[in-house]
C-alpha cells in the first residue's frame, strides 16, 4: 500500500468530487514526482464498467480543476484509467472486496525473508491484512506494502516480480 502523503490526500480532495459528480468511483492516486515533473495516474471505477469515454470526461474535469487551482508545483503528465483486471489495492475496503482472490505484494522491507509475495488474501483489518502463502498463513502490515495488485486467473502466480 503506498504510503499516503499530503500532497495525495489534497489531490483526493480535488478529484474525488469531480469524479463522483460523473457518477464514477475514484479507486485510487498515484502521484510521482521525479525531478521537474510529475505523473499523475487517476484510477476511476464503476459497477458497470469504465469505457474510453468515462476516462476522457474525467480527464477534461480533473484537468480543468488542476489548472484552477494549480496544486502541482511542477509540470505534471494526467492518465486516467480503470483499475483493470490486476487492479492495484490502495485501501482496506478494496482489500476486503477482494478477499479470496489472489494477490501479489511489493513490500517496503522484507518480512518472513521476502519483499515480492503472492498469495491467497484471507482477511483485512485497518492496519494489516491476512493471506495464505505457501500453505502458511501470514499477517502483512498495510504499512509495510509499497504496491499491491489482483492477480488475474491467467496470470502466473508463482512468478514473484
Amino acid at each position: 500500500m503506498k504510503e499516503v502523503s499530503a500532497s495525495v490526500v489534497a489531490l483526493e480532495g480535488l478529484i474525488d468530487p469531480v469524479v463522483r459528480s460523473l457518477g464514477l468511483e475514484l479507486w485510487g492516486l498515484e502521484f510521482s514526482p521525479v525531478g521537474g515533473s510529475a505523473l499523475l495516474r487517476v484510477f476511476i471505477d464503476a459497477p458497470h464498467g469504465v469505457t474510453l469515454d468515462d476516462c476522457q470526461k474525467v480527464s477534461d474535469q480533473v484537468s480543468a480543476v488542476l489548472d484552477v487551482e494549480d496544486p502541482i508545483p511542477q509540470a505534471y503528465r494526467l492518465e486516467v484509467s480503470s483499475p483493470g483486471l490486476n487492479r492495484v489495492l490502495f485501501k482496506p475496503e478494496q482489500y476486503r472486496r477482494f478477499s479470496g482472490k489472489r494477490i501479489k505484494l511489493r513490500l517496503r522491507w522484507p518480512l518472513h525473508g521476502r519483499r515480492n509475495m503472492a498469495g491467497l488474501l484471507m482477511g483485512c483489518s485497518e492496519t494489516e491484512l491476512q493471506m495464505e502463502m505457501d500453505g502458511e498463513h501470514v499477517t502483512i502490515p498495510l504499512e509495510a506494502i509499497h504496491r499491491a495488485r489482483v492477480l488475474g486467473s491467467g496470470e502466473d502466480s508463482a512468478r514473484q516480480g
